[in-house]
């Protein structure tokens, strides 16, 4: 592509509405322009990028043997329904009707139209296994959007689809498409981790997460520091302690004056946190819940729903919270009433803790088990940084993700609600055991810029850069140097290379500038050394300019796109 006569533009100043690395260089690179919260037009630049990361997806996934196809947007709400999950998306489902009054949804992702699909095939046994995927625009309506390409409303992702007869048969699927995953995204040079993660909405039997690490990720990736233990903060297991030694004392009830803060109270008590029980008073799906942890715990709300079956978790309103005898800021687990009482199994190891005794102003001091009643105990806090990891007993350390695929066996689940069943070799009919694979096309290219980029710009790696080498052509006027940065040009386009000829009428330095910040691999500069064939090689990843001749230029910049 040659400038002058180009849609291009960059912009000297960060955009005020962005907070990530990724949304200002991508916005100031000319890349992609937000179009409103969450939603962005991906420009010129940012869709050959685009276009070059699924490029590197569907050569992956076609070598599986997945066949690629493409699914609607506007889907029957009924479709969702169906299966169970219309109520789990809730709001974050955009939701109309058209002019029949029919409810229709944008997808937020597939897995019942490929069961659909799949009955079209699936009769026997015979059938199978095969696998499908596409690529395709999903929309969520996030809370809260942000970080650029990161948390957006319209995105689009690649999703796979995998059909067997057996749970063994999707072993080998599953297999199959995680190590494609794999050179999917070491192609887009990413430095991930592969993590245990919780099945959530999708369900299933076991969810994986390839998270890209980065500073500004949501997730928190926890790693250990003696194995290769990885896994996402929601299901890391908090390790059972042992029983405390200490001889059991008698509770006693103290006066804590306007201490409703537990670390109010252990400084007035003069006790250290991890001898204190506080309450977490939630409203669990309409329900008044009162947890129990240890005073500098943190409860985990992955955890929480999935050993209550709960579907939302939220902090009680005062309302609530008067249907019990609970005291806010001074609650405890000693009688309690009208309330479902849930306490960490942690709390079952310690003794004479310091707890609230729902009185105002006052909570109790050497409380012990024996004390409290509870209606259910189990993991339901945080690991922190330190804490034993629960496959070798190392130590656990953090790192934030960005996730960028995700993998699950999703078993029978969508299946037997879609009614997609076979007939096994003595005519039983059986569901379909079924695996399902993301990748978030946009988001995995924010996740290389928040990696790859210096103080000047993005540095792309030559798989995905819009354009592999870029050509600065110092004097417009100078009739040698045209001639010669156009004889470059072709040269590289004759060898399968789309270059990036700059000869706009600006100065070198704004040129040198926008060569930087668009992140174009390889520079090579066409001046005043034109009458001699010497033109400036130069890498995105260097400082200094190598003096070639031009076919050497050529060669270099053919060498390395190979």
């Amino acid at each position: 592509m040659k400038l002058a006569n180009s849609y291009f533009y960059t912009l000297r100043e960060d955009p005020k509405d962005e907070e990530s690395v990724s949304g200002i260089l991508l916005n100031r690179g000319g890349f992609i322009r937000k179009s409103s919260a969450g939603v962005y037009m991906f420009m010129p630049l940012g869709y050959k990028v685009k276009t070059n990361i699924e490029n590197i997806i569907r050569e992956e996934m076609n070598k599986t043997g997945c066949q690629e196809l493409i699914m609607p947007c506007l889907i029957p709400e009924d479709v969702y329904v169906s299966s169970g999950r219309r109520d789990n998306f809730g709001s974050s489902m955009f939701a109309l009707k058209n002019r029949f009054g029919k409810p229709m949804v944008l997808g937020p992702t597939h897995e019942e139209l490929f069961a659909i699909a799949a009955s079209m095939k699936i009769r026997s046994y015979k059938d199978m296994p095969f696998s499908l995927y596409q690529m395709q625009t999903k929309f969520r309506d996030e809370p809260r959007p942000r970080f650029g390409l990161i948390r957006v409303v319209e995105f689009v992702m690649k999703d796979a689809y995998t059909f067997d007869k057996d749970l063994e048969g999707l072993d080998v699927a599953y297999h199959k498409i995680f190590e494609a995953y794999k050179r999917i995204f070491d192609r887009l040079e990413l430095d991930y981790k592969i993590v245990r993660a919780d099945t959530g909405v999708m369900g299933g039997l076991l969810s994986e997460e390839f998270q890209a690490i980065s500073p500004i990720g949501e997730d928190t990736v926890v790693l250990c520091d003696s194995c290769d233990y990885a896994s996402n903060i929601e299901i890391t297991e908090n390790v059972e302690p042992q029983d405390s030694t200490e001889s059991e004392k008698e509770k006693e009830m103290v006066a804590t004056p306007n201490c409703k803060s537990i670390e109010d109270v252990c400084e007035y008590l003069h006790q250290p946190l991890e001898k204190a029980v506080k309450a977490l008073l939630m409203n669990v799906d309409g329900k008044l819940v009162l947890f129990f942890v240890r005073g500098d715990r943190e409860l985990n709300e992955t955890k929480v729903l999935k050993l209550l079956g709960g579907k939302e978790l939220n902090f009680a309103n005062d309302e609530l919270i008067a249907t019990s005898n609970a005291v806010a800021g001074y609650t405890g687990p000693i009688g309690l009433k009208n309330c479902q009482v849930v306490v960490d199994r942690e709390v079952l190891h310690m003794k004479n803790f310091c707890c609230g005794a729902n009185k105002e102003g006052y909570h109790y001091i050497n409380a012990n088990v024996r004390d409290i009643s509870y209606d259910l105990s189990g993991d339901i806090v945080n690991v922190r940084e330190g804490d034993i990891c629960p496959v070798c007993g190392g130590r656990l350390h953090f790192k934030k993700g960005i996730e960028v695929g995700n993998t699950f066996k999703l078993g029978t689940k969508y299946s037997k609600a879609m009614n997609l069943y076979y007939q096994d070799q003595t005519g039983t009919l059986q569901p379909v055991v079924m695996g399902s694979y993301g990748i978030g096309v946009g988001r995995s290219m924010a996740a290389v810029v928040e990696q790859h980029h210096d103080e000047n710009g993005i540095i792309w790696p030559i798989s995905i850069a819009p354009y592999k080498c870029g050509i600065v052509l110092i004097n417009g006027k100078d009739e040698q140097q045209v001639n010669l940065a156009d004889k470059i040009y072709q040269k590289l386009e004759a060898a399968g290379i789309e270059p990036l000829l700059d000869d706009r009428d600006e100065r070198p330095g704004v040129k040198f500038k926008d060569m930087e910040l668009i992140g174009v691999p390889m520079r090579i500069t066409v001046g005043k050394n034109a009458v001699n064939d010497q033109v400036e090689f130069r890498l995105r990843t260097e400082n200094e300019n190598t003096l070639l001749t031009s076919q050497q230029a050529i060669e270099r910049v053919i060498e390395l796109c190979k």
